[in-house]
């Protein structure tokens, strides 16, 4: 799973980040965690559909390995992406092929930030049934143009045997004031589902993440904490940790239908692969109360 590095970003040499995606949240947590660690890193200023000033950030950067935050998810959700079509294609679809090309011509390995939005429970993968969608499964989920594109991109990045695509979902930090944040987005909604789901706690994964590009692992990882966690779950912990007095009112998914433009997704993914690679990696339910409730308690 590991792709052999150029001569130039040999294990002898120290650690260079250039990280794309220096606004978003990612992005800017990707600097803070390298900084932290004491890894040289620089962001990206090249545009990723506009290979010649990728090819410049890298000849003038030297990096050892690329990591790619960048994208258009929408503001101030993936609606935005059904009426900015050519916008979604140019930086989700050509931009990152772009950089994965680029990179590949460079012998770099590349840390791509993708999505798991790109299933949804069937058949097969039934709700509760504890049976996750698993690195190899085609995606079943194109409901929103976000989703189509997402899922184009994984498929032809398989063919890049430099690229690390890490599927994230519903992603989660301890900065709960973040719109970004999953909990801050369900927690300012009039209502919410109620629907267990994978999802990704940034506080324990990106650190991973720098880990999985230190050993050059590629392919397909569905990037989630083990097992599945549902609204109303995460908003009882809510009220537990942080407001005694928070409330919330549920609605069914045919009722969500009528206030959002695009479906949404809706699974769960298997992350056997990662736990493999990363025993200590904790559960949904036990990561966000270890880095994400426990940090934000309001002592009494």
């Amino acid at each position: 799973m590991g792709f052999p590095a150029n001569d130039d970003s040999a294990t002898d040499k120290p650690y260079k980040f250039l990280i794309y995606g220096r606004t978003g949240w990612i992005g800017g947590l990707l600097g803070k965690i390298s900084e932290a660690q004491g890894i040289d890193f620089v962001y990206g200023s090249g545009r990723l559909e506009d290979r010649p000033s990728l090819e410049a950030d890298i000849a003038a950067v030297k990096p050892s390995h690329v990591f790619n935050a960048a994208g258009v998810t929408g503001r101030p959700n993936v609606d935005w992406c059904e009426s900015h079509k050519v916008e979604t294609i140019r930086t989700n679809v050509v931009g990152t092929l772009t950089l994965a090309d680029v990179c590949r011509d460079k012998g770099l390995v590349l840390i791509n930030y993708a999505t798991g939005c790109i299933f949804e429970y069937d058949s097969g993968h039934t709700l509760g049934s504890g049976i996750g969608f698993k690195e190899e499964d085609t995606p079943n989920f194109i409901g929103s143009f976000y989703s189509k594109t997402k899922a184009m991109v994984e498929d032809l990045l398989k063919n890049y045997e430099n690229v690390c695509t890490l599927r994230v979902r519903m992603p989660i930090s301890s900065d709960l004031s973040n719109p970004r944040n999953f909990i801050t987005k369900i927690s300012r909604y009039e209502k919410v589902v109620n629907i267990p789901n994978s999802m990704t706690i940034l506080d324990e994964l990106l650190p991973i993440s720098i880990e999985m590009a230190k050993r050059n692992l590629t392919g397909i990882w569905n990037f989630t904490n083990p097992g599945v966690v549902s609204h109303n779950e995460i908003l009882e912990m809510y009220r537990e940790y942080i407001d005694p007095n928070f409330t919330w009112k549920n609605f069914t998914l045919e009722e969500q239908a009528k206030v959002i433009v695009a479906p949404r997704s809706n699974n769960e993914l298997d992350a056997t692969k990662l736990k493999q690679e990363f025993p200590e990696l904790l559960s949904i339910k036990e990561s966000l109360i270890k880095y994400v409730f426990k940090p934000n308690k309001k002592t009494a």
